[in-house]
């Protein structure tokens, strides 16, 4: 099971233990992640916002470095390089308009033949939920979590193709096979803020602050995200909602991937468990994982 890897800007910067965390499971379980040489910036939503063309030059991009090494699939966990890889692709496979435009600034012929899936997709649909539990060194039973998906990951539904667009469940479908308990809440999909975290912070302490209250108020001991921005807004933000709001947030912000490395026996320190600005150590110390 092989990859071209594609980790983006965050997954080697703000996000390091996401990048940590997905190579340590991928290697115990055997998939070959194969990080793209060169591979330049997504766009993300600045590109996005500014040029639509860019938006879409860039991640083809990459895309065409992924078809070089032979690869025809890509793999990437964060949700915006998902989204943006994806929606590239649908405009370079439907649209030939735009497909003669970005090929003319690339100076290549590209139409949308490299498949990309998330990781977390990955290990669901392509290696397997009952593979995966026969693998579990250490169930974590007595974990409870809000399983936030965020804005990018499932939207829009014809083009990302990735579970239900408003009530997802491959997160949840696989914290169970860990023995965690996924809580039943509204916010799954809703909006952190995103990139607002730079401009209008203000926002986005409101947005995640109302994350979290209602994690907490559905019983979550922890967060788990898919997304690097929706991680560090819930993380990082944290101690700035608690003195604007009054509240006294403790919620460790968790990436899908950590958890399934603790499940799988992997080193707390080589998942990134270490690099939390709310530290996780001692929930998981107090559920009895350590």
């Amino acid at each position: 099971m092989r990859y071209a890897y594609f980790p983006g800007c965050s997954l080697h910067s703000t996000a390091k233990e996401y990048d940590l965390s997905t190579k340590a499971v991928a290697g115990t379980l055997g998939i070959e992640l194969i990080e793209i040489p060169e591979w330049i910036c997504c766009g993300a939503t600045p590109a996005h916002i500014t040029m639509h063309l860019l938006s879409l030059a860039l991640p083809v991009k990459n895309l065409l470095l992924a078809k070089k090494m032979d690869s025809y699939e890509v793999a990437t966990c964060c949700a915006a390089c998902f989204n943006r890889l994806k929606v590239a692709n649908h405009f370079m496979e439907n649209d030939s308009v735009h497909r003669d435009k970005v090929n003319e600034i690339i100076g290549e012929q590209y139409s949308g033949e490299v498949k990309v899936r998330h990781f977390l997709d990955i290990l669901i649909n392509v290696f397997w939920l009952k593979n995966l539990s026969e693998r579990i060194i250490k169930r974590l039973d007595n974990l409870k979590v809000a399983c936030y998906y965020g804005c990018l990951l499932t939207r829009p539904g014809e083009v990302t193709q990735f579970d239900d667009v408003e009530e997802p469940h491959l997160m949840d479908d696989l914290m169970k096979i860990l023995g965690v308990e996924p809580v039943d809440w509204p916010y799954k999909t809703e909006c952190c803020g995103a990139s607002f975290s730079l401009t209008k912070t203000d926002i986005v302490l409101k947005l995640s602050g109302d994350i979290l209250q209602m994690a907490y108020d559905e019983g979550a001991q922890a967060i788990v995200v898919a997304c690097p921005l929706c991680q560090s807004n819930l993380d990082l933000r944290q101690a700035m909602i608690n003195k604007k709001f009054k509240k006294n947030f403790d919620m460790p912000i968790l990436y899908f991937t950590q958890l399934v490395g603790l499940a799988l026996g992997i080193d707390p320190l080589k998942l990134g468990l270490n690099k939390h600005i709310v530290n996780p150590l001692k929930l998981i110390k107090s559920v009895g994982v350590l």
